[in-house]
């Protein structure tokens, strides 16, 4: 009989726990989660490939079209200034052999309009005249080294534009950014507590 007793007492305890239990069910049927379908996002690893591969091709991706004729702009501009500077250095650099290497029919030095001021007989004005040629070669040398490492870092600039602008196309940055304020009322252990309840909305 006592036997029976226990039973019977151990399964109220258990019927009541459960019953508990589920009094403290959190009801988590409202919080719904939309599955997003990964192919859909935008890819910063796309847009910069895409601008690895053809500088303006990312921004195209990410569809920043105006940016595109400026990229091609830059492009073109360090282009023509890197072969402007590699024609003259080329020029000077050919003047400065012709003159050094004591071959008379060897002369594009005398197209350099320079030489009009120098008398090349006299050993002063030679030796100024061919440090002169030497100086000017290597500051148009210069000044082409540094614009190609200029076009290598606006490759490098386009492709960094391409993936931040990846990474921020889903970014809303509207100018819709509200606080919202109302009076509210919410039950505390049976109790009715009041206050205020804020939204930020953005």
């Amino acid at each position: 009989m006592v036997l029976y007793k226990n039973i019977i007492f151990v399964l109220l305890v258990l019927v009541s726990c459960n019953l508990y239990g589920q009094g403290l069910k959190v009801d988590t049927t409202q919080i719904s989660e939309v599955p997003v379908d990964a192919g859909q996002l935008h890819s910063p690893r796309k847009a910069t490939i895409y601008s690895a591969i053809l500088p303006g091709l990312g921004q195209a991706y990410n569809k920043k079209y105006w940016k595109i004729p400026l990229i091609y702009a830059g492009f073109g501009t360090i282009g023509y200034f890197i072969g402007w500077n590699n024609g003259f250095y080329n020029t000077y650099k050919l003047a400065y052999s012709d003159l050094t290497d004591n071959d008379p029919d060897t002369d594009s030095y005398l197209d350099i309009e320079a030489s009009k001021y120098y008398d090349l007989e006299n050993s002063t004005d030679y030796n100024n005249f061919k440090t002169g040629l030497s100086k000017q070669s290597e500051y148009y040398r210069r000044n082409r080294d540094l614009l190609i490492i200029s076009m290598v870092g606006f490759y490098g600039l386009n492709i960094i534009d391409a993936s931040v602008d990846a990474h921020l196309f889903d970014f809303d940055i509207s100018e819709d950014l509200t606080l919202n304020w109302q009076p509210a009322v919410k039950t505390f252990e049976n109790q009715l507590v009041y206050g205020i309840n804020c939204t930020f909305k953005f």
